[in-house]
């Protein structure tokens, strides 16, 4: 046995009422969703960070990371998604980012999924074992912090919105999503987890997440995989949503027959079938989409089912379908260009993928929004938030960085 390969043991446990008290108060990793998760205690074991230069990072990873599990010695008495050997991840939007792609390897996970509920330990095969139960850290002190305007004004925003404007009525794109962020302080030695679980109460139907420093709440899901069971769901075709249920119902009527709306979703329907082909066995969607209501907006959306590939992981999912046209634009290639010019700044992991991997090749990936990113200084900690809208023909300036005012709110909020 190679003392560098790991080792993951499982061991359900009684049920523990807070999965976030366990986490580190200044570094926390965490990830869940309406109480279920998984949560990391202590150091990590392991950071795998790889260089800008050649391969893609997010190839990269993947490729450590069926490394690491094809090698790794796993007694796991549980056998759920997310026991045994596990990593959290956080990748940037741009390749081109000089943020980091991080893979983190825990030493340590309490996790829960339903009334089930386990211990996981991971350590190099050479090393000892510890067999100490897990104890939670109480909460620090409630502290709060303020942003201010970052590199991009709201009079900023609004003149890369009409530029966008002119690209898109030039032909050279037809949608892209524009962000703008927020810059601010939160004092040294805070516990981070108070914000986690602010996110986590306040929006139960999100990825409540935090993985090296980016802390946020995701309600869009790039793709899970469940059991060998890969889904993922293609939102693409948006009309607002009417003042009155008449005007509502009119609105998501015009959707629902709409020509351009209904190829511009068939169009990102097959992007994503033919990303997930090379890495699936059997893939089929649904046959036509259905409208998803959100507060202020309706989608068309298909959900995308497959069996993954022996030997393939979450990891590879991800590499394969982000960037998003959800998030970045259509065409994909012209938005990404488009955003490096029009954004004066990098926006690190925002609108990356943020997410977990286990060993068996299950994960949970969400794209990184409503999020903000903190840096620990000498004196205190960096706090930079980030939120965007989809600029297509037709949007208007002010009512979109109204918009980002909106999807800012509940970090602003919970931040205050």
């Amino acid at each position: 046995m190679h003392h560098t390969h790991l080792v993951a043991e499982t061991r359900e446990i009684d049920p523990v009422e807070d999965l976030l008290a366990f986490a580190d108060p200044a570094r926390p990793i965490a990830w869940l969703r309406r109480g279920d998760g998984i949560v990391s205690l202590g150091a990590p074991l392991a950071e795998v960070r790889p260089g800008v230069d050649g391969a893609p990072r997010s190839a990269a990873l993947a490729t450590v990371w069926r490394g690491m599990s094809a090698e790794a010695r796993i007694d796991d008495a549980v056998g759920l998604p997310g026991t045994g050997l596990v990593a959290f991840g956080a990748l940037p939007f741009d390749e081109r980012s000089p943020a980091d792609s991080v893979l983190v390897v825990p030493s340590e996970v309490v996790g829960r999924r339903g009334d089930r509920f386990w211990h996981t330990r991971i350590r190099l095969a050479a090393a000892p074992v510890d067999a100490s139960p897990p104890r939670p850290h109480p909460y620090g002190p409630h502290w709060s912090g303020t942003v201010g305007p970052g590199a991009q004004t709201a009079q900023g925003y609004q003149d890369s919105v009409r530029t966008a404007l002119g690209r898109i009525a030039a032909g050279e794109l037809s949608k892209v999503v524009l962000a703008r962020d927020l810059s601010g302080s939160i004092p040294a030695g805070s516990d981070l987890r108070r914000l986690v679980r602010a996110l986590a109460t306040g929006y139960p139907d999100t990825w409540a997440f935090a993985v090296d420093g980016l802390i946020g709440a995701s309600p869009e899901t790039l793709v899970t995989v469940q059991d060998g069971t890969v889904t993922a769901r293609v939102l693409a075709g948006t009309i607002g949503r009417g003042a009155d249920a008449d005007a509502d119902t009119a609105a998501s009527a015009r959707l629902a027959s709409s020509t351009k709306d209904l190829d511009e979703h068939q169009y990102a329907v097959q992007s994503v079938l033919a990303s997930l082909r090379p890495h699936t066995r059997a893939l089929a969607a649904s046959e036509q989409p259905f409208l998803l209501k959100l507060p202020n907006l309706f989608h068309l959306a298909t959900d995308v089912e497959g069996e993954l590939d022996e030997g393939g992981s979450a990891l590879d999912l991800v590499r394969a379908l982000h960037p998003t046209a959800a998030v970045a634009g259509t065409p994909t290639g012209a938005a990404v260009a488009a955003i490096r010019d029009l954004e004066p700044f990098d926006r690190g992991r925002y609108a990356g993928p943020v997410g977990w991997v286990d060993a068996a090749g299950n994960g949970e990936w969400a794209i990184a929004l409503r999020c903000a990113q903190f840096i620990p200084t000498a004196e205190d900690i960096r706090v930079t938030a980030y939120a965007g809208a989809g600029i297509v023909a037709g949007s208007d300036p002010e009512s979109e960085l109204l918009e980002t005012r909106v999807k800012f709110r509940p970090l602003v909020d919970a931040l205050a």
